[in-house]
């Protein structure tokens, strides 16, 4: 269904006043009782254990700038689309004992990308959007307030050193479900080119899973895990999904030494 369709359905059955409803029925921001923060999202995000390390998805990092009345539940894995991480069941997981006044932040596009993956593609104007949308339903009928998230960048520049971004017409594609649902954005893909292009070609080097092994311009190390942590936490705080007394370190340094690596996954 596309975003005209779909707004089309929602005049004619009410649905856009329950959505709104549930929105303004969540427990107040900053309220201090404790509100868990939900990640949906994929492999830049995704918790990594110690067989992958020093590979770090930022949703590790999270937790350093929020506080423990804020905690975070990562369900970011490897490789999962906005479509297959509904078909494995992960979103109806946390639907399942999502609370009013939770937050959901949604991250996907890198692997929604792969047109030649039926299990994951998804056309950003149509399936994309219509998924994002499953996202944000869900999370309002449960009275929880969702977020959506563009994709962090991945690291790549042109020949005068100039960052580019690589997510196509996905991030656009976000942006407009994010108006016309009135769900907050974060514009991660822009914070991070432009942090990207800031640090530059050579230092960016150090904030990737650069190894001996292998050169990743996709997921980061401990410093890029925080440091896109850190624009993710800023960015709940400048829409006001988190409130100044939620947060934490925005403008602390946050040693990586501080990043664990569990020895396995926990079944």
């Amino acid at each position: 269904m596309t975003l005209t369709r779909r707004r089309a359905v929602t005049a004619g059955t009410g649905l856009a006043l329950t959505l709104a409803a549930s929105r303004a029925s969540a427990a107040p921001r900053g309220s201090g009782r404790t509100r868990t923060l939900y990640v949906a999202g994929d492999s830049t995000a995704a918790q990594k254990y110690a067989d992958a390390a020093p590979e770090t998805g930022w949703g590790m990092a999270l937790p350093f700038f929020l506080h423990k009345h804020v905690p975070v539940a990562n369900h970011a894995v490897n490789g999962r689309s906005t479509k297959s991480f509904i078909d494995e069941g992960r979103l109806t997981s946390i639907l399942d004992v999502i609370r009013p006044g939770d937050l959901l932040l949604i991250q996907f596009g890198h692997n929604d990308q792969k047109a030649t993956d039926p299990t994951r593609y998804t056309e950003p104007w149509t399936s994309y959007q219509d998924n994002l949308c499953r996202y944000v339903d869900g999370a309002r009928e449960h009275g929880a307030l969702p977020v959506l998230a563009t994709s962090v960048e991945r690291r790549r520049f042109d020949a005068d050193g100039t960052a580019l971004r690589t997510h196509g017409e996905y991030p656009a594609a976000m942006r407009q479900v994010a108006r016309e649902e009135g769900v907050d954005l974060i514009d991660v893909q822009e914070l991070s080119l432009a942090l990207w292009q800031r640090l530059g070609p050579e230092t960016t080097k150090t904030y990737f899973n650069w190894t001996a092994a292998e050169q990743d311009n996709t997921h980061f190390n401990p410093p890029g895990a925080i440091a896109v942590a850190r624009l993710v936490a800023t960015g709940l705080l400048r829409t006001r999904a988190l409130a100044p007394g939620d947060t934490r370190r925005i403008d602390e340094e946050v040693p990586a030494q501080w990043i664990t690596w569990p020895d396995s996954e926990e079944s």
